[in-house]
């Protein structure tokens, strides 16, 4: 009986082709979408993973960046200076706001350095200064490819010009670039004399960073004060929260579609062996039986769909990354595992409409003219 199926498959050998191909585009959309929602989520959180602080402080109520605004006296981060445990304390200021550039605006998260403070500035430079001096920015990489934008172009926030210095590298994202000034022109442009964003809390060596955490909390007044896995995981949150319900929306349109190609395949190649699986039954072939072949049918035209998707996401990927370089993608174990999941999920779902043929079948038929 089994090789009864294989000589159905060798013979229809470019239908099944065809059909596993628009069954493996199908599943690429879905290595697609969910490499992009991927790589975007982990570009949000790109500069406090980057940075990698022990401890984050910021104004009580608050307990993330994205999205977020905060403000602290500047005295607290002497204050939490002087906390046992402590051994450096690095105040921002941040804001996230429009940036134009190149002609073009870009919403991005604001850093304001203070001088000589590369622990809170650019961890990957591509070129110029990683540290802005008065009237100066840090611009990422990938807006200087994607504008033209050179050293020595002027940028503007709000009504500030300011003079481009350098391009840094793994800053930007299509939720958020990351751009870095001179404190003291961001804390002319946000009229925030006096008071930092987030001040970045760097432990003492096996220092419990937990109980540094919360001991801050308790000394100096009105502020948070949170771990940096736990900061991380918050912002992460919040852009999964953004961009889940599309991803998994075309996640299910990706998995429907590969559905109703297998299934319309299987379906066809079955109907059209009425007479044979008359034939097998009237043998003495159980409906047990006939129902295993079509299964095993199904299950090789998904495989090799998943190989070919497998294949055409390897070298679609890298060819997109190039095309479209404000996308950032990340393929994931996880991901391939997901889809190798929902395609045998798929493959068993599409096996249900042929099957029925097969329950159906009269074996009386192979004796009719």
């Amino acid at each position: 009986m089994f090789r009864w199926i294989i000589k159905t498959l060798w013979r229809q050998k470019g239908s099944v082709i065809t059909s596993s191909s628009g069954v493996a585009f199908a599943f690429v959309l879905v290595v697609v979408m969910d490499a992009a929602f991927v790589g975007e989520s982990n570009q949000i959180v790109a500069y406090a993973r980057n940075i990698n602080p022990d401890v984050w402080v910021m104004q009580k109520g608050v307990s993330n960046m994205h999205m977020a605004t905060s403000f602290v006296w500047d005295w607290k981060a002497k204050r939490i200076a002087e906390i046992p445990g402590v051994k450096q304390v690095t105040p921002i200021l941040y804001v996230n706001t429009v940036v134009r550039s190149g002609g073009q605006n870009w919403f991005s998260y604001v850093i304001g350095l203070l001088p000589n403070n590369q622990r809170a500035g650019p961890w990957m430079m591509s070129s110029g200064n990683a540290i802005p001096g008065p009237g100066e920015i840090v611009l990422p990489n990938i807006l200087s490819r994607m504008t033209n934008v050179k050293l020595g172009d002027k940028s503007t926030i709000a009504d500030k010009e300011f003079t481009v210095v350098g391009f840094s590298d793994e800053t930007f994202s299509m939720a958020n670039s990351i751009v870095f000034v001179n404190f003291s022109d961001l804390e002319d442009l946000v009229s925030s004399s006096g008071t930092v964003s987030f001040i970045l809390v760097d432990a003492e060596p096996d220092q419990d960073v937990n109980d540094l955490a919360n001991r801050i909390e308790q000394q100096v007044d009105k502020v948070s004060s949170i771990t940096q896995d736990r900061f991380i995981k918050n912002d992460f949150q919040i852009a999964m929260l953004m961009g889940v319900e599309i991803v998994s929306f075309m996640t299910i349109i990706g998995s429907v579609l590969a559905a109703m190609i297998i299934a319309f395949t299987v379906y066809s190649q079955v109907a059209r062996r009425k007479q044979e699986l008359a034939i097998a039954k009237a043998l003495g072939y159980k409906n047990r039986s006939l129902y295993l072949v079509v299964l095993f049918q199904t299950f090789i035209i998904t495989g090799l769909a998943l190989v070919l998707a497998l294949l055409i996401s390897i070298l679609l990927l890298p060819f997109l990354s190039t095309l479209v370089p404000q996308i950032t993608l990340t393929v994931t174990m996880t991901a391939l595992i997901r889809m190798s999941v929902i395609a045998m999920i798929v493959a068993i779902i599409a096996s249900l409409v042929p099957v029925r043929i097969v329950a159906n079948v009269d074996p009386l038929t192979v004796f009719k003219a």
